[in-house]
């Protein structure tokens, strides 16, 4: 028997293929716009949370809706979480949103609970477009204290590099502060004490191998689901693949859930998904936290569902509906390891080539199984992508696989199939720093032709 309506907020991408695929149990009506595409992107000219909120709560009572979710980490989450308290649905706190989202506060937090996961931090004594103050040590992790998809974080080295990093031109300041400031007049009404969000922050560096606790929380008591391996490509922060299940240890495991479980408690996160990212060093035992998210981790739903048989978005549907998720069936696992590839380019001189129709054809064929996503951008946006993120990320394809063996040769066939190198260190990393004799700004991977 169907369930009562879910409203869905600023669902795309992975978002909404699982979603569409649950609309038989769990049908839903959506809300929210696509920060990534034009022109659904320019209402963040005149985008405002509480006004949102009204309007999607009014949307609700219209069409019968009886409970809302989001995994949307710039505005979905924290609007989900007004709109349940605003109808009285159950949902996670918003003031435990707001701590999550505020990575300074969130830090502070984590220092008074559990200070053997932190790192050292602070907020960058400096505004946007002030010159960067003498006395700071080096090197250093920046980033902003309120961002998603790892947006203006990087390594410095020195004055001159952080002062490079915080240069930014009219239109960026634009949008900067139109993504941080429906957040920040939150967080002001209701959370005042975190401070601003228009600020970077400073971390402490670590080398260290990253990886992301998934789990939701149920009646206060924290149900860890497992620990994705988030591999980078070599020698940058670039993410490259993620992989299920993970390599880290199971007492390691239990060490992240436990400083989840302080940290939750702490700031009253008592309902909901949530995913922690943290670094490991084996060599130190040393445990890190990188940051928490107070929504599911999309991008990982679809290899839980393959390797285990537990479906992410299932389980935000149940808790949207104050259902305890562990009374869901699990299905049949269909893959014994399975990863999130992500296919990138670093030199931004270069294009990538992306498959015609031929060869998308005979990939369904080889890999019905497979996730394909890809992301064509104009020169314009991969300027701002290097700019922000160091890298143009042009691509993504998940697989399943029998062993992690046999993932990485279906990878490699399937990356064949595509023109693209495979996102393991040794193919991407020669690709990465092999001159490309054309010598055309538009020469990018290898063209489909010469896929057998």
């Amino acid at each position: 028997m169907p369930k009562p309506t879910t409203l869905l907020l600023f669902n795309y991408d992975w978002d909404d293929i699982a979603t569409r695929r649950l609309r038989a149990q769990w049908p839903s009506v959506h809300s929210g716009f696509d920060l990534f595409t034009f022109p659904s992107n320019a209402r963040l000219a005149w985008f405002d949370v509480e006004r949102f909120v009204g309007l999607c709560a009014l949307k609700a009572k219209l069409l019968g809706a009886r409970a809302v979710m989001s995994n949307h980490e710039q505005f979905g989450a924290l609007c989900a979480a007004l709109i349940a308290e605003k109808m009285g649905w159950p949902g996670t706190p918003v003031n435990a949103i707001l701590a999550c989202q505020h990575k300074l506060y969130a830090r502070k937090v984590l220092q008074r609970v559990a200070p053997e996961a932190n790192l050292k931090f602070e907020r960058l004594p400096a505004r946007y477009g002030e010159p960067i103050p003498n006395g700071l040590a080096y090197p250093c992790f920046v980033k902003p204290v309120k961002a998603a998809f790892s947006v203006l974080a990087k390594t410095v080295h020195n004055q001159a590099e952080l002062q490079a990093h915080t240069r930014f031109g009219p239109w960026e300041l634009w949008v900067i502060r139109h993504l941080v400031e429906p957040f920040e007049r939150i967080i002001q009404k209701r959370l005042p004490q975190a401070g601003t969000a228009h600020s970077l922050m400073l971390e402490e560096a670590v080398n260290a191998r990253q990886y992301n606790l998934d789990g939701y929380v149920w009646q206060g008591e924290v149900q860890p689901l497992g620990v994705v391996d988030e591999v980078m490509y070599p020698n940058t922060q670039a993410f490259m693949r993620f992989e299920y299940p993970s390599r880290l240890p199971a007492r390691v495991q239990r060490r992240a859930a436990d400083v989840a479980q302080r940290f939750l408690d702490a700031i009253g996160f008592t309902h909901g998904l949530f995913n922690m990212e943290f670094f490991y060093c084996e060599q130190s035992d040393r445990l890190t936290v990188i940051e928490f998210n107070p929504r599911m981790a999309s991008q990982f739903s679809d290899l839980y569902q393959r390797v285990d048989g537990i479906n992410l978005h299932e389980i935000a549907f149940a808790l949207a509906h104050g259902q305890n998720p562990a009374m869901l069936t699990k299905d049949a696992p269909t893959a014994g390891a399975a990863a999130s590839f992500v296919y990138r380019l670093f030199d931004p001189a270069l294009r990538a080539t992306f498959p015609d129709s031929q060869a998308r054809q005979q990939f369904a064929q080889a890999f019905p199984d497979a996730l394909y996503f890809e992301f064509p951008k104009d020169g314009k946006q991969i300027e701002r992508d290097f700019k922000w993120l160091q890298s143009y990320r042009y691509g993504i394809v998940h697989l399943g696989g029998q062993t992690s063996s046999d993932l990485r040769q279906r990878c490699e066939q399937a990356s064949h199939l595509l023109g693209w190198p495979a996102p393991y260190a040794g193919e991407a990393w020669e690709w990465m720093n092999t001159p490309h004799p054309k010598g055309s700004e538009l020469f990018g991977p290898e063209p489909v032709s010469k896929a057998t």
